[in-house]
């Protein structure tokens, strides 16, 4: 008898054992896909990206495939020195490939495909030589990176090189002004094999300060041993080559850590950046110790132009730079000229001065002292140059939001320029746009003059939302000239000008159900000829209705919204719908232009993988562009009233749904993407207002990112209830409807560790509230994997599908104070 008890006992167990380890556990359930209205939209096939020449004779096609598989973002990458190389091609890891490049004649529509091309094109790294007789890509194999060269007048290709292509951190390629070779970055021949890392760690990793103030963002894939520095110097040391059309290769200089390189225009010299030592374990490789080096086009070594030294310590604030020159790059207009910027106030935006930066040039052969060009009284950030007499000194000041372009004279170094534009940049609707550029002697691009006017593109702020325009500004006058402006019920973008004149431009058009295409216009003759016929990609989405719709928040400020509802649909007949609201948080500095209308109803609705478009085919009324500004006028900084303002246009957006009769109170979600998560958390936690939410991305615990975050520059140490105040994970015990989060297990952006989501749904699920953690393997800030994509769609519409669709009706709140808002 105890015999018989002790076997059954033992096949219990054993069937408990099979049991336990055959029952699915969460968290391992494999990926899922969605309901087919929903995947099907994933699968649909894209559409090819365009590259037109400078004189509107050729357009190129370059075809991109579906999303990668999870099989490919899952591929060995190292992730050091703040990048992320695939060790096996020595190239960057997690890029889209292009499979099959085109050429369409633009004045006869005739399209030719090109023979020679790698039987499996893996194409990255296109660009069109500067004659635009030929275009260079590379292509990726299992064993490297190849260079190619497509003949536009043969149509066909060839490979220009082997496997030796080192796109790891530093560009492929530049054409030489010859436009019969190319200046290109190759593995170090011999280099052996990879470092091995060391069974045992030789000694502890350590790091030392002595009193100099480095704040740092909380950056990602930073060097953290020796093992480490020598990986990266392993993959990251080139050695620049010339190869000409025959694949002839002779080698420039010596092997180097080569942050970037650029030919002069006239192609006698290069601007090389040469990565020194020591690296460090604080910042990204951006920021580490390097110089500046003009070589010849032999590669021998004619002078180094700046030194510069290891950028951890930097005064605090997004207007702070470091010191030495930046910025340094060739004169577009001129043989071989140099120019960069110096800060003058240290780096430092808190240092009261008139003069931020001066800003330097130097020309061949480099052996004299460099001219002072011009001084900013707010941070350098450019030249947009035209011609000898002509240059736009670009100026911006992050803290007020302002941007401030300057005419200046470059043939009188020094000179008092004339102020043209000065803007916030957040106010759309006096945007003049950017200059329109034309090809130069050198195949570089200047701005594109008629007599005292140059041709600008703006993307036309206006009540009635984007309206896109092409301009003559009048650089004496500063008054402009519409010469073509986007009109209902399209949306029309300039792309380039054909003509003299500007009377002859490309455009590209869309609407709300036409996908985009590109336009020919004579705008004297008042003819329009389309030149591409690119199909709807999602025909499942063209009867889905849109609008804009205008409310207003309590405070006053006009707010908008991107209202879809589905096919069909009709409130009378119909009822209110279930809401999702999808949002991101902007940041202003006055009432004024956070109200502008921004968006466009006409703009063509394609549904990408983290658009929240899908729900519309669930039967939803989705909320997407949600306008969520966060305003703070004069000395307040917008972050002072976050969470009340957070609060304000969340409710503004409902009240607005549900008056029109399309949304229901008790049935609106809400989500968000990165800092869009983070509003949703805080709305969950300080407002009764949704049903559910969703928070892809996010960040929640504010000290973990003490040195700033998104636009708030004060840090821990200076505004500590202001990060708790802001954070959601200081106010877990308050959220008490479901939340579902999402984060990839790589994600290397630097405010939102993946840590983050892990301890927020550990202090939800500490104080019994309804969440869950869903961590995507190998996905990084955005998620890139059809499976990945695909399960994260699942996810949510598994979970609005239970917790807003299907929610109980609860009384509205008394207040949107319940919470302790």
């Amino acid at each position: 008898m105890k015999l018989q008890h002790k076997i059954f006992r033992t096949i219990g167990i054993c069937l408990f054992v099979i049991w336990f380890y055959t029952v699915p556990v969460k968290g391992q359930e494999g990926y899922q896909r969605p309901p087919e209205v929903i995947a099907k939209l994933i699968d649909a096939p894209s559409t090819p990206s365009v590259n037109i020449d400078s004189k509107g004779e050729w357009m190129l096609l370059m075809e991109r495939p579906g999303y990668p598989s999870i099989e490919e973002v899952s591929a060995p990458e190292l992730r050091i020195g703040g990048t992320r190389i695939n060790p096996a091609t020595n190239g960057r890891s997690r890029q889209t490939f292009m499979t099959n490049l085109r050429l369409r004649e633009i004045s006869s529509g005739r399209e030719f495909s090109f023979s020679g091309l790698p039987v499996k094109p893996q194409i990255s790294n296109v660009g069109w030589s500067l004659d635009e007789r030929k275009i260079a890509f590379t292509h990726t194999t299992s064993e490297g990176i190849e260079l190619w060269v497509a003949d536009v007048a043969t149509k066909s290709a060839k490979r220009l090189t082997q496997a030796i292509i080192n796109n790891a951190y530093v560009p492929a390629y530049d054409w030489m002004p010859d436009n019969e070779h190319l200046l290109i970055s190759t593995i170090v021949e011999n280099r052996g094999s990879a470092p091995q890392k060391p069974r045992a760690p030789k000694g502890p990793v350590t790091q030392e300060t002595a009193g100099a103030e480095a704040p740092s963002r909380t950056y990602q894939d930073l060097i953290k041993n020796p093992y480490d520095e020598s990986l990266f110097e392993y993959y990251t040391t080139v050695q620049l080559k010339k190869v000409d059309m025959d694949g002839n290769v002779q080698k420039v200089g010596k092997p180097e850590i080569i942050k970037g390189f650029s030919l002069s225009p006239d192609g006698n010299y290069i601007l090389v950046q040469t990565i020194q030592k020591p690296f460090s374990y604080l910042v990204p490789a951006s920021r580490f110790p390097f110089q500046y080096e003009v070589w010849n086009n032999k590669g021998q070594l004619v002078k180094v132009m700046a030194k510069i030294k290891l950028d951890e310590v930097r005064p605090k604030g997004f207007d702070a730079t470091r010191l030495g020159p930046r910025s340094m790059t060739w004169r577009t207009d001129k043989a071989a000229t140099l120019y960069w910027a110096e800060a003058q106030d240290g780096g430092d935006p808190k240092r009261e001065t008139s003069e931020r930066d001066f800003v330097y040039s130097m020309s061949a052969p480099f052996n004299g002292n460099a001219t002072k060009l011009a001084s900013t009284g707010l941070r350098y950030s450019g030249i947009t140059w035209g011609d000898d007499k002509r240059a736009i000194l670009n100026e911006r000041w992050w803290a007020k939001r302002l941007d401030r372009r300057t005419l200046i004279n470059p043939s009188k170094p020094g000179t008092q320029g004339q102020v043209i534009i000065d803007r916030s940049t957040t106010d759309s609707y006096n945007d003049p746009g950017r200059p329109m550029m034309e090809k130069n002697q050198y195949g570089l691009y200047n701005m594109k003059f008629d007599k005292d006017n140059i041709f600008m593109n703006s993307i036309g702020g206006s009540p009635e939302g984007n309206r896109p325009f092409l301009s003559k500004f009048n650089l004496k006058t500063q008054k402009q000239e519409i010469i073509f402006r986007s009109e209902a019920p399209y949306y029309e973008r300039p792309i380039d000008i054909l003509s003299s004149k500007g009377d002859k431009i490309i455009t590209l058009r869309e609407s709300e159900n036409e996908p985009p295409n590109y336009f020919i216009r004579n705008l004297r003759k008042g003819s329009m000829e389309q030149i591409t016929d690119f199909p709807h990609p999602q025909p499942g989405m063209m009867a889905v209705n849109k609008e804009v719709i205008k409310y207003q928040r309590e405070d006053g400020v006009d707010l908008t919204a991107v209202l879809y509802t589905p096919a069909g649909y009709d409130k009378t007949k119909d009822g209110p719908l279930p809401v999702l609201m999808w949002a991101y948080p902007i940041e202003y500095k006055s009432k004024a232009t956070a109200a502008q209308v921004r968006g466009t109803p006409y703009s063509f609705t394609r549904v990408s993988s983290g658009s929240p478009l899908f729900w519309v085919l669930r039967g939803y009324a989705v909320m997407a562009n949600t306008e969520f500004p966060i305003i703070g006028e004069g000395e307040n900084q917008p972050n002072d009233r976050f969470r009340e303002q957070l609060v304000m246009n969340a409710k503004a957006a409902i009240d607005a749904v549900v008056k029109l009769g399309v949304g229901d109170r008790n049935r609106v979600g809400v989500g968000g993407h990165s800092y869009g998560a983070f509003m949703t958390a805080n709305l969950l936690a300080h407002s009764d207002l949704f049903a559910a939410g969703i928070a892809r991305s996010g960040a929640y615990n504010r000290t973990l990112t003490p040195f700033g975050f998104q636009r708030e520059e004060r840090t821990y140490w200076e505004a500590p209830e202001l990060y708790n105040y802001m954070s959601p994970f200081m106010h877990a015990d308050k959220v008490n409807e479901p939340l579902l989060l999402i984060h990839g297990e790589a994600d290397n952006n630097s405010g939102t560790f993946p840590i983050q989501s892990i301890r927020y749904y550990n202090a939800i699920k500490g104080h019994g509230g309804t969440a869950r953690l869903v961590m995507l393997p190998d996905e990084s800030h955005g998620y890139r994997a059809k499976e990945s994509i695909l399960h994260m769609l699942w996810e949510m519409d598994t979970w609005l599908e239970k917790y807003v669709k299907n929610a109980s009706t609860k009384p509205e709140p008394a207040s949107i104070n319940s919470k302790g808002r």
